[in-house]
């Protein structure tokens, strides 16, 4: 007999299981009582076992040496998924870690539920690249192939929005058509859905590579880096006139997956360099001591924690720098985030555009809009669906759980 299949939502911030037994839907915790667990990973510096999820942030937090691993999903599809580099005194593949991560899910799950696993109903985005095919194909390849490894016997794919439609088809007028924009840490997703009593049809999906860590880098790059020096001028070393500063160290700081890649010796000459022509080398040195200290992630944390602050419009919304440097902040407004995150606002409303056009959908026949995704959190979100839904009645999901459960739900 066949056994019951493992839903998994595996996100680029959080991932996610459940099941369906004897009927009913059932989410399995991960890590203690949450629902949910971080996509996270931390490989001590002197060996010993990877620690994952808050175990993970914890680790960092606390200031023990290691390699702390965040946004793995993102480099699916990418040459650098396999390109092995020291990390935990081992050398090790982005692949073999997410192959870790998931054996780690499924052996938790197992535990928890007293189950075996061998299947696994496993969401995606609609595309994990925008506008490159064969990255997607790709994509979903090396990710299938890390379920196996990670000891799946076999493993299907789902769109996560169209997964997100199955757990929220009771919500609203089920005569009329639903939107679900589904964002999350990596990608934006958008299925059109009509609810009806023989269950969830999907007109239309799309997708698009944007995401929380985009938005994360965007707020990292108005607010913190030029207090890291970005923006500012370098001496020549020979004859008079200045040189920009290169932006490409700074783009890769205020990106999640990146940030690990940055600890080298040939990423600290590079800086010590910039140290030495700078301007402002006051600015350079901050920049230093967060590469000397592998001090990225916490860099990136409080750029998260000033971003959904300033989403709140709480008047003390700062990204809090005092790991570099005693008092130093960088202050977030409701203003400057929306400034900061302007330069995506076209592209989630054509993308909302685009899944409507695909459905042959007219705006106004949109009933429902229903936002999932913990990154749908953001105003901006809700903003640019009643732009383009302005007829629309909204809701809002169980943000971070409505992709497990429609997987689990789609599962029988």
């Amino acid at each position: 007999m066949t056994g019951p299949v493992l839903a998994i939502d595996f996100g680029t911030s959080n991932s996610a299981a459940a099941v369906m037994l004897e009927g009913n839907l059932t989410r399995i915790p991960l890590e203690g009582s949450a629902a949910t667990l971080p996509t996270a990973v931390f490989f001590p510096a002197k060996g010993g076992a990877m620690k994952i999820g808050e175990a993970a942030s914890d680790a960092l937090i606390d200031g023990e040496e290691g390699r702390y691993m965040r946004a793995l999903k993102s480099v699916l599809g990418t040459p650098l998924l396999h390109e092995p580099r020291l990390i935990g005194g081992k050398r090790r593949s982005v692949a073999q870690i997410i192959t870790a991560f998931l054996a780690e899910v499924k052996a938790r799950a197992e535990a928890q539920s007293g189950l075996r696993f061998t299947r696994a109903l496993s969401g995606r985005p609609v595309h994990f690249h925008s506008n490159a095919p064969e990255r997607d194909a790709q994509a979903e390849a090396d990710l299938r192939a890390c379920y196996l490894e990670a000891g799946f016997e076999a493993v299907d794919f789902m769109y996560e929005p169209e997964a997100a439609a199955h757990a929220c088809q009771s919500m609203g007028d089920s005569s009329a058509l639903g939107l679900i924009v589904d964002i999350g840490g990596g990608t934006s997703d958008f299925s059109v859905y009509r609810a009806g009593a023989g269950g969830v049809e999907i007109i239309a999906s799309h997708g698009v590579r944007l995401g929380g860590t985009d938005f994360d880098h965007a707020v990292s790059m108005h607010h913190a880096m030029p207090l890291l020096g970005l923006g500012g001028q370098l001496k020549r070393s020979f004859g008079e006139g200045l040189l920009p500063v290169p932006n490409g160290i700074y783009v890769d700081l205020s990106t999640w997956a990146m940030i690990p890649f940055l600890y080298t010796r040939e990423t600290e000459r590079l800086v010590e360099d910039m140290v030495r022509h700078a301007v402002e080398p006051e600015k350079m040195r901050r920049l230093a001591s967060v590469i000397e200290d592998q001090s990225g992630h916490d860099l990136a944390f409080a750029v998260e924690r000033g971003k959904i602050a300033a989403n709140a419009a709480k008047p003390e919304a700062a990204v809090a720098m005092s790991m570099i440097e005693r008092g130093l902040e960088a202050r977030i407004t409701p203003g400057s985030l929306n400034a900061a995150l302007a330069v995506y606002r076209q592209e989630l409303r054509q993308a909302l555009w685009q899944v409507l056009m695909k459905a042959g959908v007219a705006p106004g026949a949109i009933g429902t809009v229903v936002l999932a995704g913990g990154s749908s959190l953001l105003g901006l979100v809700a903003e640019e669906a009643r732009e383009v839904c302005p007829g629309a009645v909204l809701h809002r999901s169980e943000v971070f759980t409505a992709v497990v459960d429609g997987l689990a739900l789609a599962s029988v």
